[in-house]
């Protein structure tokens, strides 16, 4: 029996619209990951697919929605499907629809430069393009190489997140067996999300202030002499409420200037 509904994409769509099922809920029964399903709530990730119904095209019963809405640790079961029975996977290249083929350089250009341990064959299994296009890219040898911006594959819907990390997963276990030196950004990837996602959140930094006394002012000679500190400056106890009297200018200034003024004008003359 199938493992999962069918059109899983547009199913999570509904359940996400429809439900208070956790993102877990919705992806352990689709059969996607976790971020897909909260890239479908934020409007990232299928935001053009319509929502498929499951209880209406008898894949599951009302029951069970109410069941998983209670106790978010409840996992959903797919009705039996008589048709389904004996199904098996088909092989052969990922088919990859009409509307989303143009997005495919911006895929590949996205794992080459993130994902670089991803072999050509690799990056060609998860986004369903050719080896030439891969190393046309790879090489900036692409006819519009120009125009292309680097997309993650899975925001675009041209794989799944646990098909990136079981790429990255056994790439950089190949390498490791092959005796090649993995740098600080290559460990970290070696992380699945899923456990990434399960570690602990990292206790935040809280400001020491033990050694901020050293970036006090210190003092100076003279202030260390002088216990009453340093001189203020004396205010001014002028009485500045006759304004007229405030800018005033005093007699003598003025007759200064007038003997300026006729100093001037003999000048000129």
């Amino acid at each position: 029996m199938a493992d999962k509904p069918i059109m899983a994409r547009a199913t999570a769509v509904w359940l996400v619209d429809n439900t208070t099922l956790t993102f877990a809920q919705i992806g352990d029964f689709c059969g996607m990951h976790v971020l897909e399903v909260q890239g479908i709530a934020d409007g990232d990730v299928a935001s053009g697919v319509k929502g498929f119904d499951p209880v209406a095209n008898n894949q599951l019963a009302a029951a069970e929605i109410e069941k998983a809405e209670k106790d978010p640790s409840y996992k959903l079961h797919l009705k039996f499907n008589a048709a389904a029975q004996g199904e098996e996977k088909r092989r052969g290249p990922r088919y990859t629809p009409l509307s989303k083929r143009q997005d495919r350089p911006a895929s590949i250009l996205w794992l080459v430069k993130f994902h670089p341990e991803l072999s050509d064959g690799q990056i060609a299994k998860l986004v369903g393009t050719t080896k030439p296009t891969i190393q046309a890219i790879r090489e900036r040898t692409h006819w519009n190489i120009g125009s292309i911006d680097p997309i993650d594959p899975v925001a675009l819907g041209l794989c799944r997140q646990t098909e990136l990390d079981a790429a990255v997963q056994k790439a950089n276990a190949k390498r490791a067996r092959e005796g090649g030196v993995i740098s600080d950004d290559e460990r970290r990837k070696l992380v699945s999300t899923e456990q990434s996602l399960g570690m602990a959140p990292e206790p935040r930094m809280t400001p020491d202030l033990s050694g901020l006394e050293t970036f006090g002012v210190t003092e100076t000679a003279e202030t260390a002499e002088d216990p009453s500190g340093p001189e203020e400056d004396e205010e001014d106890t002028r009485d500045i409420r006759d304004a007229d009297s405030f800018f005033k200018l005093s007699e003598e200034a003025a007759a200064d200037e007038d003997d300026e003024d006729e100093t001037d004008g003999n000048r000129r003359r």
